[in-house]
This record gives structure tokens, sequence and C-alpha cells, in this order.
């Protein structure tokens, strides 16, 4: 049994470990499962430090490493299975199965959905089954008895979970450190941003985030979701410099706003994502609006994170900047891309106003035959001249990046914008899904009197892309994850994955994303502020449920009442008896107590006499039935048929 449950404990960890560590695992289980079965000998302590050592260089060799999630992971699955080749006793059963329950935690590291719980749920409960039939080795406690009753033992935790998960004061941030890379592989928008960057990201399938809005839901050609902003260029990739840190810059609204909650996805990353522009005066705790309008937690988010906020899709951003900011979005390395900027010197020759060059600079994106491609050829060491003159093939990054560099040329401040454009309805809650699919790059430059404007060249080359989401922009969708795509899914399908990503939705909002802000407003619902009231919630939720596990534990202890009739009859005859201050000896039989009896209490000779002729006439001669002895019990308890005699002293 013990063999079974960790073979099932171990085996989703199969799918993102090398297989050598999985064929080890289960050559150490069947070679154990020999042991019992047929006698095999188990290897001596000289094999099983050789196994260990070559286990851990191992581990070493696949991962650089033998710390962090998988590398961790993995030595913890090696070092498990060898403990199998020494496993002779019950204290080594007990090791392994303390082992077992460890491992269910590492499950989480790479999966936290609804059915990754249910999974962890159960082998929980086959854990706590082995380690009860390891308390009765001699006793042979049927594998169905033990499984029932760890059954029930997990049942009776599951309300003091429930209460410790709901009222535990959360803190921001996590209790311990997580390893680096926990979580697992997670396709999210990097620091950075160079050419193939985003195509990366594009072609995952993870969902990246989920937004609920209160009301109305903003077009697509609004659904542009910022994410870190890129002001430095080396001449190959961008990256944020100048923006990182100031105050926010000034914001007026000029359009309507827009209120929604989003369930952001890990990303080892600080920034939040909001919808273009979010309001400076509605902003979670611990974020931060930067200089460059970018929304940033105050901690890395290695864990799913719910937040609201307010957002004005039409805008006017930050209408004047200094000197100095105005020359750092102007910058550009020396000796790159001369063609590009010749392009744009002669546009601005041609156009003394901004806005006349960026127009100029969409027509040439439109005429001189671009394709939005997933698959762009490779560019050579000057990319943006590459681009612009050869290739003429790209994807969003290719098109943000070569613009902006245009416009700084021709002397107009510009910047990279990154997030993610558009997203998917789920027919079954109403929420938006945006995905890693949706990645997006755009520019925006800085035109004096209005202010920073939202330009997206890629708008020029397929207008598809912004109107209609990546799918109706790349018809072959070729490396695309067709996950809620209605398009490419047959209908049953795509049902499936809207109630799925729905449930997912729903588990995500109300278990991952339970952090301080929404146990707060849990808090609230119940009439509870400030962590006075959590406590006093919490300390009395908690001992309401141990006294009534106490009262179960008490009533489940009572004396039991016998079967027996006639010892039924014969205890109700005691308790009379002992009213009267007459009461058995240990180890006194009911021939002696009742003679005994009747010589301290004469008065009661022949009620006892016949009280115990009944009683053994029946329970041991059979010269008397059950009626005789209840007859005899009502000649005690009514006190009908006693002499008057005096009584004496007992």
């Amino acid at each position: 049994m013990l063999l079974a449950v960790l073979a099932v404990v171990l085996l989703p960890h199969a799918t993102h470990l090398p297989a050598w560590i999985s064929a080890l695992a289960g050559c150490a289980l069947l070679w154990r499962a020999g042991a019992v079965l047929r006698g095999w000998p188990l290897p001596g302590t000289t094999v099983r430090a050789t196994l260990a050592v070559i286990g851990l260089a191992g581990v070493y060799a696949s991962f650089g490493r033998i710390s962090g999630q998988t590398a961790g992971v993995a030595l913890l699955v090696v070092m498990t299975a060898l403990k199998l080749t020494e496993l002779r006793g019950i204290r080594d059963g007990l090791v392994l199965v303390l082992l077992m329950y460890f491992m269910l935690i590492t499950h989480f590291l790479f999966s936290q959905e609804p059915w990754a719980a249910a999974f962890l749920l159960g082998c929980a409960t086959l854990i706590t089954a082995v380690a009860i039939r390891l308390q009765h080795p001699r006793e042979g406690l049927p594998a169905r008895a033990s499984l029932r009753l760890a059954t029930v033992m997990i049942a009776q935790a599951l309300p003091l979970m429930l209460v410790m998960f709901l009222l535990f004061p959360r803190i921001p941030g996590p209790l311990w450190g997580l390893p680096s890379d926990a979580g697992g592989a997670i396709a999210g928008l990097a620091d950075s941003m160079a050419p193939g960057d985003i195509e990366r990201v594009v072609r995952s399938g993870a969902v990246a985030f989920r937004v609920s809005f209160d009301g109305t839901v903003p077009p697509p050609a609004l659904r542009y979701w910022r994410g870190p902003v890129f002001a430095t260029y080396d001449g190959h990739r961008w990256t944020p410099g100048l923006g990182v840190t100031g105050a926010a810059p000034a914001l007026t609204e000029a359009g309507p706003a827009y209120e929604y909650q989003i369930t952001l996805e890990p990303s080892h990353q600080r920034w939040l994502f909001a919808l273009d522009l979010p309001d400076t005066e509605n902003l979670p705790a611990g974020a931060r609006l930067g200089a460059d309008a970018t929304l940033r937690s105050d901690h890395a988010l290695d864990q799913r994170r719910l937040y609201r906020l307010r957002s004005y899709p039409r805008y006017r951003l930050q209408p004047q900047i200094t000197p100095a900011q105005r020359n750092a979005f102007l910058q550009l390395p020396r000796a790159t891309d001369p063609r590009a900027r010749k392009l744009a010197e002669g546009w601005r020759a041609q156009n003394p106003d901004d806005a006349g060059v960026i127009a100029a600079a969409l027509r040439y994106f439109r005429r001189n035959g671009f394709r939005y491609t997933l698959t762009p050829p490779p560019l050579d060491r000057q990319p943006i001249d590459d681009f612009l003159f050869r290739t003429h093939a790209g994807f969003c990054e290719h098109y943000a990046g070569s613009f902006t560099f245009l416009m700084r040329a021709a002397g107009i401040p510009a910047r990279v914008v990154t997030g993610y454009l558009g997203g998917a309805r789920n027919p079954v809650g109403g929420y938006l899904v945006v995905r890693a699919s949706d990645a997006h790059a755009w520019s925006e430059v800085w035109l004096a009197g209005s202010g920073w404007l939202r330009v997206d060249p890629t708008a020029a080359v397929s207008p598809a892309r912004i109107e209609d989401g990546i799918d109706a922009a790349l018809p072959d969708a070729a490396g695309l994850s067709d996950y809620l795509d209605a398009g490419r899914n047959s209908a049953w399908l795509y049902r499936l994955q809207a109630r799925w990503d729905w449930l997912n939705a729903q588990w995500n909002r109300w278990v991952l994303a339970y952090g301080p802000e929404l146990q707060q407003r849990v808090m609230a619902w119940l009439g509870l502020a400030g962590w006075g009231g959590l406590i006093l919630m919490l300390t009395a939720a908690v001992g309401l449920l141990l006294a009534a596990l106490g009262l179960a534990l008490l009533y489940g202890a009572r004396p039991r009442r016998a079967d027996d009739p006639l010892l039924n009859l014969w205890q109700r005859a005691l308790r009379r008896l002992a009213r009267l201050g007459l009461r058995p000896a240990p180890g006194e039989g009911p021939r002696d107590f009742l003679a005994r009896a009747a010589a301290e209490r004469p008065e009661l000779e022949r009620p006892l006499q016949r009280l115990g002729a009944a009683y053994l006439g029946a329970r041991y001669l059979g010269t008397a039935g059950i009626d005789e002895l209840q007859r005899a019990l009502t000649l005690i308890t009514a006190r009908r048929g006693w002499p008057r005699g005096r009584r004496t002293a007992a």
C-alpha cells in the first residue's frame, strides 16, 4: 500500500522532470516491490551511498544546481526513491510518509489549478491511510478500514482549514522565500525588448490575466493593457532607462472611465497591467504609478494578484516635459542604421510640424509592402535599416521599435510601450481573458501641448490586429494556441474550454488571489474592521470548532449500553442497590455480593435472595427467565415486600 501511494504521489512530477529521474524512481519502486513479493535482496550500505552520490551528481548535471524549484524537486524525488532501498521497519515507513506529505506541497509549485488541489486532497487521504496502517503492524488493519478512517479524519479537518484560510491575517508578500523560479515556466513580458522577444511570448497559450468590468466593456480598439515602457535603445535592445522612478505624470481625463477588476497571473516581475491609462487616485494597495505611467507593485508577483482599477482610455498625459527628459527621449546610438536616419530627416524637411512626420511614417508602412507575420526573417547588424528596406516583414516589436527610432531621428520624443492588446470574452462568465498571445508593443510620441500620444504602427500594416485580435490578423494562426478561440475550435470544445476557464477564474479569485485586500473586503462584509476584529473572529471561530470537536470526542467515548437484556437488568439492580449503600467490591461476583448485602441488611434478605436466584438462574442455570428477573428487580425498585424490621448498620 505504501509503494502504491508513493507511485501516485510521484506521478505528476514525471511531466516536468528529466526522464532519467522518472526511470530511477520507477526502478526503485519495482525493486522494493520485488523485495516484498519475491524476496529480492536490498542493496548494502556501500551501494546505497554510491547511488546517492550518482543521483546528486545527475541532478547537478541536468540543472547546473541543486536548489530552486525544478532542481530542488528533482533532488527530493531522487532521494525519496533511494529511501526505498533502506526501508526495513516501521520507523523508515513513517519517515517515508512524512516525505510524501512534503512532496505534495511541491506539486503546487508547478500547478495551482482546481484539479491539482483535488488530486492533492485525495493523495493526502491516501497517505493518512498508510500512516494509520503503519500504527497497526500486528493486527493487520484492513486497507478499507484505514482508508475509511483517513477519510473521516480529513473531513473533520476541513472546517478548521476553511476557518484558518478565511480568517488568518494575510500580509503583503509571502511569509517565507520561495525558489526564484517558483510557479513553473511563465510566459510573460520581459524587462527589455528586442526583435523576436514578443513573438516567443505570443506562441504561449498561457493566460496573462482576466478582467471583469463593472459595466460597459471598452471596444477592441481601446483595449490596450499598459505594461513596461522602454526609453533607451542600444542599437539592438530597448530597456527602461528614464521613467522607472519619479512621480506619476500629470493626467487629464478626456473621456469616460471604466472600472474593472483584474486577476493577474504570477510573472516574477513587478509591473501590474492596467487599461491604458489608470487613474492615479484609485491605485491598489502596495502599488504605485511611475513617471512612465506604468503601474508597479512593491513586491515581485510570485503569486496571483487581485486588484481593482479605474482607467480613462482617452486622456491627456504629461503636456509638459523638462529639457533633460526631452533629450533622453531623443537618444539614439551613434553610427547605427544610417538609412533610417536619412529617411526620417527627409520627412522632417518636408513636414515642419510633428503630426506631418508621424503621418509620413505611417504612410511608409502602408505603401511599401510590409507584412505582419509571426515568422519574420532574421535581421543583420543594422536591424532597423534591414527591416525598413529589405525584409519588410515583422511582428509588433519590429514596427514599434522602428517607428520609435524614426520619430527620434526626426526630432520627436518617443518611447516604446509593451503590454497586451485585446482579450477574448468568456461567454460563461462575461469577463475578458487576456492571453500571452495578446502580447503587443506600440509607440508613444510626445507633442507640445498634447503630451504623450499613443501611435500603433502595427495598425498601418494590419488593422485587423487592432479591431479583431491576433487570430484575425494571422489567418493561418501558425504556432498560436487555440485556447478560447471560437473560430478554430468545435462548438463543444469551445464550450468546454469556456466552462473550465470560468471554474479556474472563480478558483483564482476566491482562493489563490485571497490576499490582504480581498480579506479586508470579506471582513468588512462580515462587519469586522481592522486587525482587532479579525483576530477576535479567528479566536472565536477556532474556539467554537475545538469545543465542538471536544464534545464530539466525549460523546464518542461515553459508556455504551450493552445489548444484553439480562445484563441491562442486572446493572439497573446494581444502581438501585448503590443508592441504598450496597456496592459490589472489585472482583466480587453476583452470588458473593448478594450474600454479603443480605448479611449487612437483613431486612432485604428475601428480595436479594429472589434477585440472585432469578439472575443466576437466567444467566447460568436456565431455571429462570428474563420475566422472573424483571419481577425481582421490581421488588427492589418499588420497595414492596420488604420486611419492616430494624435496619442494621452497614
